[in-house]
């Protein structure tokens, strides 16, 4: 075991001293050592219970005959960091993050991991780690969140940003925020739709890195403190048969992580995640494999946003389970790959059947013939730009308009607030992306703005930063190359035209190439004062969002 440096022999007296001293028995020193990395925090409703899931991992790995060491990690709740400046941070956690889970396995010299987690950047920030390290690991989220009600209507982060906008346009009137502030994040939970958080939870189902169950189960249920202890029993199996995560995170395995991600249509952050997750094993993942993946593979899922179903819905529905059962069934899964169960993809779902075809589509039945994301490229995207599909307005699949130029979401959002944003439009918002923001903000208070004010169908919204899972409409994230390294996004003038096409997967600014040429001469990006610390490092060393904003640096363990 790879504990052994750390507790056996005579010259580790002092390491069995501290030991003890901190409570543990002879024989549970010698039992392998399983570190619980839990990103508990009892201020963020996405991380309450995580707690009391610590709590059940810890049973299952005792009663496995292993002994628990529990750790802790940061988390950033990006809902509570929309719309200002603190969404700087968010991104650049899930390197903070994966750099700790390292830190803490390396100098504890950890046999496995069991991995508790919650929202957004804490989930691949973990499996980041985890491939970094390779050592036997285990994902447990803290579950997705009930939705609110109010009247006949359920409630969530999504349906919030489109009330706030209707507030702003007068349809509205302030007063009635309150009663929707009360009701719509009812409790424990990360936001109930499928959002960036509930996205990374299920697609750890599709690597294999996570109990059927993980990704669906409601916080509050007791589902899911059962699946933490058997997650508890689980690693110590894995640590014994030195199942590590190269033998699971595959190739085979993250193309069934896109395949899922199109047949949910789930958060636009997974093509930053999956991709730097694979980077840490070797395996290279770009754009290009999400985007043949989105013309193959059908959506079968309309969950919040793109539509009125909640987590709680395709859970009861036969959740991931049933829904990789579908892409097998569809020949877009591969079965072959293995699971933390010890068993394949194939044996896990044997079993698993579709309840409720209105949640989870049949493959003849499908919400959209292609998956929920596309990727679009041209001159103005040339190494490619993404849309949630299942989330944009039929009528927006073609587009062919003006430019509204702006170099911050604080300029773009005062121009939606007082009305200057015409009908046919595409507001451009540059300089947000990891180097030039720097830090890759979320768009999500401008998306609630657009569609609250009704202007979902009318403006689309192209930008180098990102959007929330919560976002919907024509919003066009990660254009890259960025505005700040150069990219055509930062040639672009208020009126020229911009002509897009989901079916075409194009995008391209129809302005003629001698004057782009011009322009190209002639730029220099605008000076930004980067904070000093940690932003500025990352800044520093951050890589191109087509292949996961991953930072460039060689990192790992021995």
């Amino acid at each position: 075991m790879r504990s052994d440096a750390m507790k056996t022999g005579t010259h580790r007296v002092s390491t069995r001293a501290l030991l003890k001293g901190a409570g543990y028995r002879q024989k549970d020193i010698e039992s392998p050592f399983i570190g619980i990395i839990n990103a508990y925090s009892p201020a963020f409703p996405g991380h309450m219970g995580m707690d009391r899931l610590t709590q059940s991992v810890e049973a299952g790995i005792w009663r496995a005959g292993g002994t628990p060491l529990v750790c802790s990690t940061i988390g950033v709740c990006d809902g509570y960091c929309a719309g200002h400046g603190g969404m700087r941070w968010s991104l650049p956690s899930r390197e903070l993050i994966a750099d700790s889970v390292e830190t803490m396995a390396q100098a504890h010299r950890l046999d496995g991991l069991v991995l508790v987690t919650g929202c957004d950047k804490i989930t691949p920030g973990m499996l980041m780690a985890a491939a970094r390290l390779d050592i036997p690991a285990i994902v447990v989220n803290s579950g997705p969140m009930l939705p609110g009600r109010l009247g006949e209507a359920d409630l969530d982060l999504a349906a919030l940003s489109h009330i706030r906008g209707k507030v702003v346009k007068g349809e509205l009137p302030e007063t009635a925020l309150p009663a929707v502030e009360e009701e719509a994040c009812p409790g424990a939970g990360s936001c109930a739709g499928m959002f960036t958080a509930n996205s990374m939870g299920c697609l750890t189902e599709a690597l294999g890195m996570a109990l059927p169950g993980n990704g669906t189960i409601p916080a509050v249920h007791a589902g899911r403190l059962r699946l933490a202890k058997d997650s508890g029993e689980r690693i110590v199996e894995m640590v014994l048969a030195d199942r590590r995560p190269s033998l699971i995170m595959t190739p085979a395995a993250f193309a069934n992580g896109i395949a899922a991600d199109m047949m949910i249509g789930c958060s636009t952050n997974t093509l930053l995640h999956l991709p730097a997750i694979a980077g840490e094993l070797g395996i290279p993942l770009s754009l290009r494999e999400f985007d043949e993946a989105s013309r193959q593979i059908p959506n079968l899922c309309h969950l919040s946003p793109s539509g009125k179903h909640f987590l709680t819905d395709f859970h009861r529905a036969g959740g991931m389970s049933a829904l990789l059962r579908q892409g097998l069934d569809g020949g877009f899964v591969d079965g072959s790959a293995l699971t933390v169960t010890g068993e394949t993809l194939e044996a896990v779902t044997r079993n698993a059947r579709v309840t409720d075809p209105e949640v989870i589509r049949p493959l003849s039945r499908p919400y959209l013939a292609e998956g929920g994301l596309a990727i679009l490229s041209g001159n103005l995207a040339p190494q490619g730009c993404v849309i949630k599909t299942a989330a944009c307005p039929p009528e927006m699949f073609t587009f062919d308009g003006v430019a509204r130029v702006f170099d911050s979401e604080e300029e773009t959002a005062a121009a939606l607030r007082e009305g200057k944003i015409q009908k046919g439009e595409m507001i451009v918002v540059r300089y947000e992306g990891p180097k030039g923001g720097p830090g890759m903000r979320e768009m999500v208070h401008l998306t609630g703005l657009l569609l609250g004010l009704g202007l979902g169908k009318e403006v689309a919204l192209l930008t180098d930063g990102r959007f929330s899972g919560v976002s919907g409409g024509a919003c066009f994230g990660h254009v890259s190359p960025e505005a700040a390294l150069g990219g055509p996004v930062a040639l672009i003038h208020t009126g020229d035209r911009v002509r897009y096409s989901i079916p075409e997967r194009r995008i391209d600014l129809e302005v003629p190439e001698e004057e782009l040429e011009r322009r190209r001469r002639e730029f220099s990006p605008p000076r930004k004062e980067i904070p000093k610390g940690y932003l500025r490092r990352y800044a520093a060393l951050v890589g191109p969002v087509a292949f996961g904003a991953a930072l460039n640096e060689n990192k790992g363990g021995d």
